[in-house]
């Protein structure tokens, strides 16, 4: 773990582990015990979140098709691992998958196997993140905001005549999630007709309780449209992300292999859209049922960054995030987790953890300045690189929202409102409000 600094990849493979400290046991580990069986459909998370973390910092749970894993739940040691040098993400590393305990199949096997940022270590992850990386530099993100800025605006002014006939419209259908979808499309050069589309197919990657022929097909339909988005691109190549992609493709065939600009784009496909809806869906949730915390920003105690900010702790878009692997036996948090055991990010449930943010950490505060930076975006050498555009789209939209409909309600109670189908993404599936309370 470092501070500043990440762990150079290249000392993944070399550095020792820490050792426990002295007296310190070891006496669990993955698959001893009852192992906790997460909930597809995201049901009561907080609820499950706390008894993950009352289970323990690394807790044995079972994934579909009952394969056996641990989901890091606490602050301190989620941190740790993050940025830990014996800990990989390359999929030549997942035991079970080679030796044929997972089933064919399986509807996760895309978090492991596909080609990119998010399964490469060392030389290859730096490779792959430098291609993409100067897309989301602070000052090219910075230029970005007219462009949000104008679209947010756009879609205001259409959720009225998005109304039912009760007068509720699905702010997440109809604002929370056209706006990061277009700002990621326009980045990539997609076309505007194929991104509802694309958006039905990487609901159905992210969803966990698809079935293994729903999940196979989706993952060969996206595969097949990016690869027509990219051959549109090399046709006609623009100012995006991707044709610079194939730019760097053409120049030198060893830096971006087709399986990897495939598996580039629908990375940011994705991750470009699919956080920021949850983000965006759930800062609303929170302030529409504490309006005493909206109060606070418009008195200019808090600002639409702390919304952010706290939004991102306290319901974080990305629950139990797919996979990290021991390089060996490594004792974590008071357990042995073995070398290959699939461990899981978990975020939703770190960013309550009462030992970082104290006894009121289920709380949503937007006065909140605690000591411990939430990991919602990560940690270390695969720290998001979209953060700043996340952090841009929702603070705009948020500010844009209240502003011009201050009265904006839920339509029906938070705990009414039916969770994503995911225990990987974090929201609800819908967001029904009313624009004048």
């Amino acid at each position: 773990m470092t501070d500043g600094q990440p762990i150079s990849d290249d000392d993944r493979r070399t550095a020792p582990a820490p050792l426990p400290p002295p007296g310190a046991t070891c006496p669990v580990r993955p698959g001893g015990g009852a192992p906790h069986r997460l909930a597809p459909g995201g049901a009561g998370r907080a609820a499950a979140d706390a008894l993950l973390r009352e289970a323990g910092a690394v807790v044995p749970v079972l994934l579909p098709g009952e394969v056996p894993a641990v989901a890091v739940t606490h602050h301190a040691v989620l941190r740790e691992v993050l940025a830990h040098p014996e800990v990989a993400k390359n999929a030549c590393h997942f035991a079970a998958l080679h030796d044929g305990t997972v089933p064919p199949g399986w509807p996760l096997t895309t978090f492991a196997t596909v080609d990119g940022m998010t399964t490469a270590d060392g030389a290859d992850h730096r490779r792959l993140r430098g291609l993409v990386t100067k897309v989301f530099t602070p000052r090219r993100v910075a230029a970005l905001r007219p462009r949000v800025v104008e679209l947010t605006a756009a879609l205001l002014d259409g959720l009225p005549g998005a109304a039912a006939a009760d007068g509720t419209v699905d702010l997440r259908r109809h604002f929370a999630y056209p706006l990061p979808m277009s700002v990621i499309c326009e980045l990539l050069g997609v076309d505007a007709a194929l991104r509802d589309r694309l958006h039905e197919l990487s609901n159905l990657i992210v969803r966990t309780t698809g079935t293994a022929d729903e999940v196979q097909a989706a993952n060969r339909e996206i595969t097949a449209v990016l690869g027509e988005v990219a051959e549109a691109r090399r046709a006609d190549p623009g100012d995006d992300l991707t044709s610079a992609l194939l730019a760097a493709q053409e120049e030198d065939g060893d830096r971006l292999s087709a399986r990897e600009l495939v598996g580039t784009l629908l990375l940011m496909i994705i991750a470009g859209h699919e956080t920021t809806l949850n983000l965006i869906t759930n800062a609303v949730r929170a302030l529409c049922t504490g309006r005493e915390q909206l109060e606070l920003v418009r008195a200019g105690r808090a600002t639409w960054d702390d919304v952010v900010e706290e939004t991102l702790r306290h319901d974080s878009p990305v629950a139990h995030f797919p996979f990290r692997y021991p390089v060996r036996d490594l004792e974590l948090g008071g357990t042995v987790v073995p070398r290959g055991t699939p461990m899981l990010a978990s975020y939703s449930a770190a960013g309550r953890d009462p030992e970082a943010y104290g006894a009121d950490a289920d709380r949503f505060d937007v006065t909140r300045r605690p000591a411990t930076r939430h990991l919602s975006f990560g940690h270390g050498p695969h720290y998001c690189l979209g953060a700043p555009l996340a952090r841009l789209e929702a603070t705009v939209a948020l500010e844009a929202l209240f502003t011009r409909y201050p009265a904006l309600d839920l339509a029906v109670p938070d705990a009414e409102l039916p969770p994503h189908q995911s225990f990987i993404g974090n929201s609800t599936h819908v967001l029904p409000v009313r624009l004048t309370g």
